[in-house]
């Protein structure tokens, strides 16, 4: 199996590009999607960022046919990112601990490895993806970054539960004509993943080639 994220010249994911993007860094095989509606919120953002990360939700919204919801009936919001300079904010966050068990232990364990990001996610009972917390640091490297890619590449790794190493080698993101744009082969996938006719959990790698079926061009 080849390295995750190292996909041909051509941009086609083969089955076995597939299987390791869902494959855990102890080798095990998950695959998992939302299965309610996603309510997102964002903090320590200007308004017109919120309206950048707004719309990358609403694109991959759109992309993968899953649906957007203001609120949660039971959480209020499910998806939930925050923006901050330094890891130690978030002890200061109000209730953040309580949906965030161990907050303290983690963020001491983030700032001590020089982290710049960390996603967390709640699961349903049957695995499917229920909640998402997404953390970044803002350093020197994220502000350069526009505003554009930043967000998607962020909503991109909330949609699925990717492997670790998924975009490790490669970007789930390409420049055209200066623009940041999602891969093909990536948003091929995330619509693949979001069929209604597939199941919202997988733990078996011959998913893969369900998934590398439905993304295969017709005719």
């Amino acid at each position: 199996m080849p390295p995750a994220g190292v996909f041909d010249e051509s941009g086609i994911m083969t089955p076995e590009d597939i299987a390791a993007s869902f494959t855990r860094d102890d080798g095990t095989f998950l695959f998992a999607r939302w299965g309610r509606a996603i309510a997102p919120i964002v903090f320590g953002v200007e308004d017109e960022t919120l309206q950048v990360v707004k719309g990358a939700f609403e694109a991959m919204a759109a992309l993968s046919g899953h649906s957007l919801a203001e609120t949660d009936p039971e959480l209020g919001s499910n998806c939930m990112m925050f923006f901050f300079r330094d890891w130690s904010e978030l002890t200061e966050v109000p209730d953040l601990d309580r949906l965030v068990p161990d907050l303290a232990p983690l963020v001491a364990r983030l700032d001590a490895e020089g982290a710049t990001q960390y996603r967390l996610f709640r699961f349903e009972s049957n695995g499917a993806i229920r909640a998402a917390f997404v953390f970044l640091r803002v350093d020197s490297a994220l502000a350069d970054m526009s505003a554009e890619a930043l967000a998607l590449g962020q909503v991109v790794q909330v949609m699925l539960l990717w492997g670790q190493g998924a975009f490790r080698e490669r970007s789930p993101l390409a420049v055209v004509d200066g623009v940041a744009v999602l891969r093909p082969e990536i948003a091929a996938l995330i619509r693949a993943a979001y069929d209604p006719v597939l199941p919202d959990v997988a733990r078996d790698p011959a998913h893969a080639l369900r998934l590398f079926a439905r993304m295969k061009p017709a005719g």
